[in-house]
């Protein structure tokens, strides 16, 4: 009879107020597509400190004893959240195991700081676990240590270097490596996503670091977009003008003049089956004119590794379409003749 008086109270709270039970910490939370087998409601709460799933209308116990997945620890700023973590890093396509496993031994150093009664125990693990390794994790651990060479080298970003790591993971994958070698994968991949992600560097810039012919790059590039699907549209010439300002030491106002260059010469159709780079330096020599920081074009052609014709037919080309030359000339001679 008492227990009938219980029940009886229960309901007519729920029913008067539906209140809803609030725990020390963690409020109840209406879980959906969540049913209950008596009264076949769905206004279920859970009770994450008692861990169970209790029905708000009858108070019938569905499910106890529930998992408490949350963290057991608390932290008030970022600085005990780092270190109170205890997750791994996370994984990554730069490394060929995604950073999961673990390497027994780095060289033959690691032997003599073991202790000498398991020295040889220590040996045959590193010698199996050598033994094991797959020639796809033995290729993919080569290919990315060099490209982890390259990816410093020319100063990319890590977004840049996870989605080459990625893009060549699923080529050995499809088996699109074999009968090509790995720096002339490397570099044509590099080339491919650098341009995808508006970072674009060129070619000339990529194979010196990579130490290939570029017949042999090209070749790898045209294959390995047709079958990954990277499409690669053509470089912009204001992709690269921050870069090439910063590396001939110019100021802000004279990178702001050539995009502004830059956009008239692509509305007036100039940059059209043009080379970005020529368009891009011949752009930043007008600027550097205009805005009296002059550098000749010897010295953008020797810095940049673009070719001095280059920049000169470019640079005709531009002031003769936007009517620049006068200005150009006076320009010129002004500085000429402070120097």
């Amino acid at each position: 009879m008492n227990h009938l008086k219980v029940i009886n109270m229960v309901k007519k709270k729920n029913e008067k107020g539906k209140v809803e039970t609030q725990t020390g910490q963690v409020a109840a939370m209406k879980r959906k597509g969540l049913s209950c087998p008596e009264c076949k409601s769905t206004n279920v709460i859970e009770d994450p400190v008692r861990g169970e799933l209790v029905c708000q209308n009858c108070g019938y116990v569905i499910s106890e004893s529930l998992i408490d997945t949350s963290q057991d620890w608390r932290a008030f700023d970022s600085d005990q959240m780092a270190r109170r973590a205890r997750g791994g890093a996370p994984l990554t396509f730069s490394k060929h195991d995604l950073g999961l496993t673990t390497e027994i031994g780095k060289g033959i150093l690691e032997l003599y700081k073991v202790a000498p009664s398991k020295r040889a125990q220590y040996y045959r693990m590193t010698k199996w676990h050598k033994r094991l390794i797959r020639s796809k994790d033995r290729n993919l651990s080569y290919a990315l240590s060099e490209l982890q060479r390259v990816v410093s080298f020319l100063g990319l970003s890590r977004a840049i270097h996870e989605k080459i790591a990625k893009y060549y993971n699923e080529a050995v994958n499809k088996g699109l490596i074999r009968g090509r070698s790995i720096e002339a994968v490397i570099a044509a991949l590099t080339y491919a996503v650098t341009r995808e992600m508006n970072s674009p560097r060129t070619l000339e810039e990529i194979l010196e670091v990579c130490n290939v012919n570029k017949r042999e790059v090209g070749r790898a590039y045209r294959y390995l977009a047709r079958e990954l699907g990277i499409r690669i549209l053509p470089a912009d010439p204001a992709s690269f003008i921050p870069r090439f300002c910063s590396i001939l030491g110019l100021s802000d106002k004279v990178q702001a003049k050539a995009l502004e260059i830059l956009r008239k010469a692509k509305k007036a159709g100039i940059s059209s089956g043009k080379g970005p780079t020529g368009i891009a330096a011949a752009a930043i020599y007008i600027a550097s004119v205009l805005v009296e920081e002059r550098r000749t074009q010897r010295e953008i052609a020797d810095t940049l590794g673009i070719t001095e014709v280059t920049i000169r037919n470019r640079f005709k080309e531009i002031i003769n379409k936007l009517g620049m030359e006068k200005e150009i000339k006076e320009k010129e001679k002004e500085l000429l003749g402070e120097e």
